[in-house]
């Protein structure tokens, strides 16, 4: 059966999931390592609620759980078929990074084995996995494993993670929601095992790579508090391209449920977050060093830093290829010969055909390497059913063959092209006798080709030896579109793409003196050795410990359904505005302010009408008519606009150009509130906004009587962005001698005079009804942006210097949950209008 949980994060995946025809027989569970206080059927699939995590933990030690596609696990059939036999991938990099974690740490792993269990085997191999391996399997239905694998994951993520489009008209190619289904499935069978083993309070979980992209929901949503991070071990495509598939936002939303989220490269965070951006609206901040992103009160951080190799097992598969006499055998196999080496896997991103046709072009534009030079191209098997393989194959070894008969002879082949599966002994052998490594991904996550080639040639026999020649010297040609490519200075780095001069690099590589490669060879060994496994995941830990700090000092609950769900975070004294709380206070005030903010507060800001609605003037003439009440509208907005929005309320207070201008009632004169009436520095600020409005699509400039505003909302969001940043340093730069302030908000650069805020107009208004005996014992002040935040900051300093009551009732309320010197938080403009109508109500019935 189909949970309900299940079926409501759904929502968004399938309307009528059902119809995939998919049964998930009901097996017995694995017994549970760790427990969660309460009842166990609590954490039963069908429980609708989350399990709060707020209760005392039963075990106190932390542990890590690694979720990832395939656990670091080698399975094959006993001998005589009965039963199975495993034994830890040495080579996994989830067993490696182990290095990384503290010695008392223990460390737990979820995912799916290479080879396919009966069911009548799953619950007994379960058991035996998690007591000797400390491994949980998840044993994905056929019919699920082959849509969410060779499906989604390399039908449609992987290609477009790596910048192919479906442009073919090729149907197999288009995105397919029954995929996206077997995905959001496959995700949630991984959730189930975790839900098995975790203990909230205590334990960390690594998620790893695209596989698993929406498991963040699935766990948040049961565990609000839970330590959390993900890492992408693929490249993250620009904006441009990922916008592209259909379920964007829901992966974007599910990903942001992590604590930390890990990227390789500062370009695929770049990526990530303009993504994030652009599509969500969410900007990221920077402090002392570490970029992070605000959503719902919490700070998702954004890790860059690239894996490293582990240097221990290198030197154990060299030992195991001397032992083995394989670099003996190799260096007999091409002695004379100066060796290139490739190794990749077969996979359409990998070039290895771009690589070829450039060893044929240096070999036609530099002849003395005929007969010289060998390019031995290792291919290990494709991951999964990849897209165009067989015809990559088949035009890589016509051009193997064509090139080996033009240039060939006896003795002598310039391309040996190694299509079968290669030990970690044989590859470490032909790393330690080849004179160079030539990586010409299109495009790649990282790739640990060039780190291990540096690593095998530090460690091959007799290399500590200073009289040794060729133990200490290594060559990298690199594609500049790969991961590893920004760490490794001291390479040649190529556009594959274009094969000339990938045949230039590949020629001066192997010309090079000895003494350049060492120089080469001993900077990457410095950052490789340093920069290892063990050093990335301790660093990704210390940094998962600070991002999950923060959360726990908040309370937290979780909102929305489906893919739109997401923790709030929230200070403990920051709170959603009680209506009920606020009427009593109301009703028992004798004398009360209002102070509004209009556009984002009483208007939405998306609004393209922006005068009130009929409803809200309403409302305003019923608290402005009570005798008791004190209304102003302060508004960034010019005079005009408001007098004449405003003209049915006789008895409104406007506050315009933020406090500049400023009128008790309709029958009253504007009073000028600004000390400055020199407004000589408009002639310098002019220009300056109508240059960056010229070069800005879509941005324009609003002229008012005190203020000069330069809006960006119509314009491209990256782009806006940067020229606002840009004109705030230059308008700061040429007005720095004039009595005014340049301040960034909401789409907007303004530049106002200095004495002029929300905040004064605030102190304004409650020093005059404190003078006129009226002495305010009800504040209530909405805003939803910065220039609100002045006026909030004001009513705590009105209080300490007694302008308002001693037992005055505070309501400071932002618009939107977010980081606010406000106490209270109401959600959008519609809370504030039923709000208002509250107190209306109340007025009316006095």
């Amino acid at each position: 059966m189909i949970s309900r949980s299940y079926t409501n994060l759904l929502d968004l995946a399938s309307g009528n999931f059902p119809a995939m025809d998919m049964e998930v027989k009901e097996r017995k569970r694995l017994p549970r390592v760790m427990t969660v206080p309460g009842i166990i059927s609590e954490l039963d699939d069908d429980q609708a609620h989350s399990v709060s995590s707020d209760n005392p933990s039963t075990v106190s030690t932390v542990r890590m759980i690694i979720v990832a596609n395939q656990l670091p696990l080698k399975a094959r059939r006993k001998e005589d078929n009965k039963g199975w036999s495993f034994s830890w991938n040495e080579d996994s990099l989830l067993l490696q990074l182990k290095d990384g974690f503290p010695e008392d740490m223990e460390v737990l792993y979820v995912g799916s084995l290479r080879v396919v269990v009966d069911p009548a085997e799953q619950d007994d191999v379960s058991q035996y996995l998690l007591d000797k391996f400390n491994c949980v399997p998840t044993f994905l239905p056929p019919d699920v494993l082959i849509k969410f694998y060779d499906g989604f994951c390399k039908r449609q993520l992987w290609p477009l993670f790596h910048y192919m489009l479906p442009f073919s008209t090729d149907k197999n190619h288009r995105f397919d929601r029954s995929l996206w289904e077997a995905y959001v499935m496959a995700n949630k069978i991984f959730f189930q095992k975790v839900v098995e083993i975790i203990n909230p309070e205590d334990d960390y979980i690594w998620i790893h790579d695209y596989h698993l992209m929406v498991l963040p929901s699935f766990i948040r949503r049961r565990f609000n508090r839970v330590k959390m991070g993900f890492f992408l071990h693929s490249p993250f495509p620009s904006s441009e391209i990922y916008r592209t598939l259909p379920v964007r936002e829901e992966i974007l939303k599910a990903l942001l449920n992590s604590d930390i989220i890990g990227f390789h490269t500062f370009d695929y965070a770049r990526h990530f977050l303009s993504c994030c951006s652009r599509m969500l609206g969410l900007e990221y901040q920077s402090k002392r060093g570490y970029l992070g992103l605000e959503y719902y009160g919490r700070t998702i951080s954004i890790k860059i830093m690239p894996v490293g190799v582990h240097m221990d097992r290198i030197k154990i598969v060299m030992k195991m290829a001397d032992e083995e006499s394989k670099v003996k055998e190799l260096k007999q196999q091409f002695e004379g010969k100066t060796v290139l080496l490739g190794v990749d896997d077969m996979d359409v991103f990998k070039g290895i055909d771009l690589k070829i046709l450039a060893m044929e072009q240096m070999l036609s534009q530099h002849p003395r390497w005929q007969g010289r030079a060998v390019l031995v191209q290792i291919v290990s098997p494709a991951r999964g059913i990849g897209m165009h393989l067989e015809g990559i194959r088949a035009e890589i070894q016509e051009s193997c063959s064509r090139i080996n008969r033009a240039f060939g002879r006896p003795g002598y082949e310039p391309i040996v092209f190694i299509d079968r599966p290669v030990s970690a002994a044989e590859k470490a052998a032909y790393y330690s006798i080849a004179e160079c490594v030539v990586v010409t991904a299109v495009r790649d996550g990282m790739n640990l080709t060039p780190y291990e080639y540096i690593a095998c040639r530090q460690e091959m026999p007799g290399s500590e030896s200073c009289n040794n020649a060729n133990g200490s010297k290594s060559m990298l040609v690199i594609s500049e579109f790969i991961g590893c490519s920004p760490s490794l200075s001291g390479a040649i780095r190529v556009n594959p793409w274009n094969v000339e001069t990938t045949a230039e690099a590949m020629n001066e590589a192997i010309s090079m003196a000895d003494g350049e490669k060492q120089l080469r060879h001993e900077k990457h060994y410095r950052y490789v050795s340093t920069h290892d496994v063990a050093y990335w995941s301790r660093s990704f830990l210390q940094d998962m410990e600070r991002a999950c700090s923060d959360l726990l000092q908040k309370r937290c609950w979780g909102i929305g359904l489906s893919f739109g769900f997401r923790v709030v975070a929230l200070d403990p004294n920051f709170r959603k505005l009680s209506i009920d709380v606020m009427v009593s206070a109301y009703k028992r005030a004798k004398s009360r302010a209002i102070l509004l903010d209009y556009d984002g507060t009483v208007m939405p800001q998306n609004s393209i009408n922006k005068s009130p609605s009929p409803e809200v003037i309403s409302i305003l003439n019923t608290l402005s008519a009570d005798p008791k009440n004190v209304v102003f509208i302060v508004s960034g907005r010019g005079r005009d606009s408001l007098s004449n929005w405003f003209t049915p309320s006789k008895k409104i207070g406007i506050a315009a150009e933020h406090g500049y201008f400023l009128r008790w009632s309709q029958c009253e004169e504007w009073e000028i509130c600004g000390k400055s009436s020199d407004f000589g520095w408009i002639q310098i600020a002019e220009p300056v906004m109508k240059l960056y409005t010229e070069a800005t699509d879509g941005s324009s400039i609003e002229k008012k009587e005190s203020a000069l505003v330069w809006q960006y909302r119509d314009a491209d969001l990256g782009f806006g962005s940067s020229q606002a940043k840009e004109m705030l340093d230059h308008l700061e730069s040429v007005l720095a001698n004039e009595p005014v302030a340049v301040k960034s908000g909401q789409f907007i650069v303004e530049v106002k005079p200095q004495d002029v805020s929300k905040g004064l107009v605030a102190e304004n208004i409650f020093s005059s009804m404190d003078v006129q005996g009226k002495q305010a014992d009800f504040v209530l002040c909405v805003g939803d942006d910065r220039s609100d935040e002045d006026m909030f900051e004001m009513i705590s300093i009105a209080m300490s210097r007694n302008i308002l009551s001693a037992n005055c009732a505070v309501f400071a309320c932002t618009v939107g949950q977010k980081p606010s010197k406000a106490e209270y938080y109401l959600d959008d403009t519609s809370e504030v209008i039923t709000m208002l109508e509250s107190l209306a109500e109340e007025s009316d019935s006095a």
